[in-house]
Parts: C-alpha cells; structure tokens; sequence
C-alpha cells in the first residue's frame, strides 16, 4: 500500500467488522499496509467525509477501530463486509522503541487502539489502562501476558480512579526508562508532568483537527509542529515546548479554543 500514492485515496474492501463494544468497532480491511505502530491513515466515505485514524491491526490484517460519535463515524459504523471505503496513508512518526528496555504503557480510553500494535510489539510492558467502565475496555483478550493494571472511573472494573494516579504510584518503585501514551490529553499532560517529576521519558500520541494528513494544510497544526507530519507522537522534550498542549486545539476554522472546548465541538 506504501507505494500508492499517499494524496488519492485507494479503495479497499471490508473483511469483517467486528464489535468491540456498544459505540466501538473494529474494521478489518482486506489488504496489507506496512506501517508502524503509532503511525495512521486517512479513511474517505464518498460523499460523506475523511476523518485519520490509528492502525489498531498491523501484520496479515490491518485494521482501524472506530467510536461512534458523529455523522461520519455513524456512516462508517454502518459499513459491512464487502462494502468499500477509501484508505490513504499512512502518514506520520510512529513510536521509538530502540534502546528501551523497560517500557509502560498508559493508555485512556480509545486511546489503546492507538497503542495496541506497539504493546504487542514490545516485550511485555507493563500497561496501564483506563475507561470510564467496564463497558468501555476493549482488546482484554489481546493485553494478555502483559502486567496489565485496569482503571474505571465507576470502579466496575480493576481498581476505581484514572490511570494517571495508578501511574503516579507505581512510579514510585518502578524504574521505566520510557512512558507510552495515548488518550485523553488532559490524562497526557498530567501524565508528563509525573514523568517529569521522576525523569523518566514520555512519547504521547495526540489528535488534531485534520485536513490533509501529509502537512500541507496546517489544520492540525500546534505550536508551530504539525501533527500530521512532526507527529502524531511527540516525546517529551517536544511537548515540553508546547504550551497548547493539554490546553487548547484549533477548529476547523482555524480557531484556537480551550480543549474542553475543542472536544465538544470535534464530537459533534
């Protein structure tokens, strides 16, 4: 697929879909693309829109996993085997993992899909997953064999709280030369700050409004680094430099809001 070219769309059928939980569903494609982990592709429904999500199947399937939210993650909910979407991608810096040898992942929310394929990739790190409840937790099956901590806000599930205090903890007596991280930004930033505390490096994947997906338009653009083309993942020392980062994000228009903001409007 990487030698498509990444700025047309290439149609790809539908193997099987697959729900992971009431509003979350897994879209396995029928066709292979090399990408790393962290790394995603831009999904096109004709007449409908194209919105970038993470590659949370990499291998002999490739697959993205979807929340419905909006008109076009309804559409895309909708699609069955043998329907066709367009794939393009992907685009981005995935994760590092040269040179590390001990590794956490923490995970919020939809967040693992973005994580999964690395947590895979790496030799049993430790993950620390979070949700609101236990409806929520998805890919339970595909965590096993990992030292896996589960966080629920309604305490459903695993221990009640955020993962960024089950974090904060295990800090304490852990010595992890690297944190992985993607969900919520306001957990990532908090997140940061305790890795900061303790010295230890983080690499956030994060999200932005996107246009393009190869850093032409600037759409997803946050103190002055794209997150298209310099990210999706950002380690530390970049993040360090963003003061928009767990704070505020552009709109479709251009429009700089505060990130509640932003998430309210990117939801509808």
């Amino acid at each position: 697929m990487s030698d498509f070219p990444k700025d047309i769309p290439i149609m790809m059928k539908i193997n099987r879909v697959v729900s992971e939980s009431p509003n979350v569903k897994t879209i396995i494609l029928d066709g292979k693309i090399t990408a790393s982990p962290g790394q995603f592709v831009m999904a096109w429904l004709p007449g409908v829109g194209e919105k970038p999500f993470s590659l949370s199947s990499l291998g002999d399937e490739t697959a993205i996993t979807v929340q419905k939210k909006g008109k076009f993650t309804e559409h895309l909910c909708d699609k069955k085997p043998r329907d066709m979407i367009g794939i393009r991608g992907p685009y981005g810096s995935g994760f590092t993992t040269a040179h590390k040898k001990k590794a956490c992942v923490v995970a919020g929310g939809l967040g693992i899909a973005s994580v999964i394929t690395l947590i895979e990739q790496l030799d049993k790190p430790t993950v620390i997953y979070g949700a609101k409840t236990k409806d929520e937790l998805i890919f339970l099956d595909r965590l096993k064999g990992n030292r896996l901590i589960i966080t629920t806000d309604d305490g459903s599930e695993g221990r009640k709280g955020v993962a960024t205090d089950a974090f904060s903890e295990l800090a304490k007596e852990s010595d992890f030369d690297v944190v992985y991280t993607c969900g919520p930004e306001i957990m990532m930033k908090k997140l940061l700050d305790i890795c900061n505390a303790f010295g230890v490096e983080l690499q956030a994947s994060l999200e932005r409004y996107m246009k393009c997906g190869f850093g032409i338009c600037g759409s997803c653009v946050i103190n002055g680094l794209r997150v298209c083309k310099d990210g999706p993942v950002f380690s530390s020392s970049q993040l360090a430099q963003m003061n928009e980062f767990g704070a505020a994000a552009r709109i479709k228009t251009g429009e700089l809001v505060n990130l509640v903001n932003y998430v309210n409007w990117r939801d509808d």
